[in-house]
């Protein structure tokens, strides 16, 4: 770009009340013998009778100079900025210029406009266009007869529903929303054992409708998905029906809107919605996981296409599950769960912990399969009202958990299935969820005496699948 080695710059555009007011004072800074070079941004025919205005309709220069605000009066010297005057202001102005009588007559100062360099849209694009923007990945040029979103899925790059076509401008904007350096491998992502960056992340971000924000969150699933113990590869390929589950914690959830109330594992909220899809896609397009091939479900479950959804803490009796887990209170976490689908829980008489606790415990033992009693993991997802029997009664989640583990406990094989509950607990054989592998969870809406059970990947424990916990990070 070539650049005045001594003399000024200014940037107008026609639409800009100051930079009509000041437009007369550009010819008689010329006239007082200065090298004034104007750049107008939106029309090259202002201001109205000034020759020799240069052209910025493209604002590549306005992108350059670093124009936030019109009128932007710049002097130049030795090819290098020394000071700048935004808006009118007419002291800076005449003190820049050394014009002491220039704009006399005018008001003594009135705010510019924002320069069109800096509009949200055009902001990216200039910088994509005309900055070093580090997008490393391959592009892929479509035809302009081609639908963008048909193109993506003639591609194979969707899961099945529409995806938001990931444009350069599109990614840059997603890659703002962390501090992560764009080409950072975070790891190997399984099945084919990819590279997995920052920036591929950010795409199949854009792809899935997140937004900037999410995307630590999003990084933090990915993060947690690639730690050996979730045996990812495992989940992909078994014929199982689960995928991952995500389970936020922390004040990233809220600070993004995510919802862990009404509906909480339904439809309606972007942030739950495009979190756990951006995992999803991340999987499909990066590692290749793709149903049919490697994927090799027998039926799956919708939770594929994105099962994500933070923790109702906000008035909670209970620990979180992240404090639960190791973590600070004021830590955000993403844990990651090998989870298929949700299964009711229907209890509105029971009004003692006692009677609640076994309810619950009938259901984690039905899941699966009923002569292979927890074979897999389970998260107990416990409602508002569900809590509030257990809170009026001081059980917390340690207490409770204590009681599903004596109510979970099997009698042998071959024992008398009529024996009472204390004759059951028989601690050299009994069959009982390993250690860790319940997780509970406070969500849902504050009406309703109804929890739930997400079942999990029936290859759990050392042999498959061990839930984990990620911290989140900008």
């Amino acid at each position: 770009m070539n650049q005045i080695a001594d003399g000024y710059a200014v940037y107008v555009k026609r639409d800009c009340a100051t930079c009509v007011l000041v437009s007369p004072l550009l010819a008689e800074m010329r006239d007082a013998g200065l090298a004034l070079t104007v750049y107008t941004q939106d029309d090259p025919l202002f201001p109205d009778g000034l020759a020799d205005v240069m052209d910025d309709t493209s604002l590549e220069r306005s992108f350059h100079a670093d124009i936030e605000t019109v009128p932007t009066l710049i002097k130049i010297e030795g090819g290098a900025e020394t000071r700048r005057a935004v808006g009118w202001v007419r002291e800076e102005w005449q003190s820049l210029s050394t014009l002491g009588e220039l704009g006399a007559e005018l008001p003594e100062m009135r705010p510019g406009c924002g320069s069109l360099s800096v509009e949200p849209g055009i902001a990216e694009r200039l910088a994509v266009e005309f900055g070093d923007v580090p997008i490393k990945s391959r592009r892929i040029e479509i035809s302009v007869i081609e639908d963008d979103a048909e193109a993506c899925f003639d591609r194979g790059w969707t899961d099945g529903l529409p995806v938001v076509p990931p444009t350069r401008e599109r990614v840059y904007r997603m890659l703002q929303g962390t501090q992560r350096d764009p080409q950072e491998v975070i790891g190997l992502m399984p099945p084919d054992l990819v590279e997995c960056s920052i920036e591929k992340i950010a795409i199949n971000a854009v792809m899935a409708g997140c937004k900037p924000e999410y995307m630590p969150l999003v990084i933090a699933a990915v993060e947690g998905a690639l730690i050996d113990e979730f045996c990812l590869h495992g989940l992909i390929a078994t014929t199982w029906f689960s995928g991952p589950v995500l389970v936020v914690n922390g004040p990233e959830s809220r600070r993004v809107g995510m919802n862990s109330r009404g509906n909480a594992m339904g439809q309606g909220n972007r942030a739950n919605a495009s979190i756990g899809r951006a995992l999803a896609l991340v999987i499909r397009n990066v590692g290749g996981g793709r149903p049919g091939e490697v994927d090799r479900s027998c039926m799956g479950n919708p939770g594929k296409y994105t099962f994500c959804f933070a923790e109702d803490e906000e008035g909670s009796c209970w620990d979180s599950l992240s404090v639960e887990r190791g973590f600070a209170p004021d830590t955000s976490t993403v844990t990651l769960f090998a989870g298929d689908g949700v299964q009711p829980m229907f209890d509105q008489s029971s009004r003692q912990p006692e009677d609640l606790a076994l309810t619950m415990a009938k259901m984690l033992k039905s899941i699966n399969h009923p002569d292979m009693v927890m074979i897999g993991d389970a998260i107990l997802v416990v409602s508002p009202e569900h809590e509030r029997v257990f809170r009026e009664a001081g059980w917390d989640k340690a207490r409770l958990r204590q009681e599903l583990d004596e109510l979970l406990l099997m009698p042998q094989a071959g024992s008398d299935a009529s024996l009472s509950r204390e004759d059951m607990i028989l601690p050299d054989t009994p069959s009982k969820m390993r250690p860790g592998g319940l997780l509970i969870v406070r969500a849902g809406g504050g009406a309703g005496m109804f929890s739930a059970v997400i079942g999990g990947w029936v290859a759990s424990g050392e042999k498959g699948s061990i839930p984990v916990t990620q911290a989140v990070s900008a």
